[in-house]
């Protein structure tokens, strides 16, 4: 599948709401939440007034003109809150997407970009039971805390 990998522009911000609900793990047998779930302030902490903040990036991957998976990083006070000079990393690919790299390729691209401004580390959360924990520990993540339900991954860059 062809796919291009390109900065977010300001005009697309508002999808970030469509990938946040799409970065919901959600166990096999388990009902998905109502989409309304992401009004919710600790998930609004990863979308609300993006890019208005200094440490906003972000990078969609697009196949065909449309945008089918996101990945954005801020500082907040998130789930895989570090420090306030580390960016906590979001993820999330329209499921029909999954599976073929894309991910993969996107995290990729969001290091490199992040080594490039001079951050020293990212990090992110991710639930224990979730597929994509794997992916993240082969691209250079490491575990650094966990509970009883996720790990908290740094990318030391």
């Amino acid at each position: 599948m062809n796919y291009t990998i390109r900065e977010i522009r300001k005009s697309e911000y508002p999808l970030l709401n469509n990938f946040l609900y799409e970065a919901i793990f959600i166990p096999d047998g388990i009902d998905p939440p109502p989409k309304s779930i992401i009004t919710a302030p600790e998930l609004q902490v990863y979308v609300e007034r993006f890019g208005e903040l200094k440490d906003d990036r972000g990078l969609v991957a697009e196949v065909d003109g449309k945008i089918v998976g996101a990945v954005w990083v801020r500082i907040m006070n998130d789930y895989g809150h570090i420090d306030d000079e580390t960016p906590s990393l979001a993820i999330s690919l329209y499921k029909e997407y999954r599976d073929l790299g894309i991910g993969t390729a996107m995290m990729k691209e969001i290091l490199i970009l992040l080594k490039a401004h001079g951050y020293k580390q990212v990090s992110l959360s991710v639930q224990k039971a979730n597929y994509a924990a794997k992916m993240y520990q082969k691209i250079g993540f490491e575990i650094v805390r966990e509970n009883e339900e996720e790990y908290i991954m740094v990318n030391y860059l």
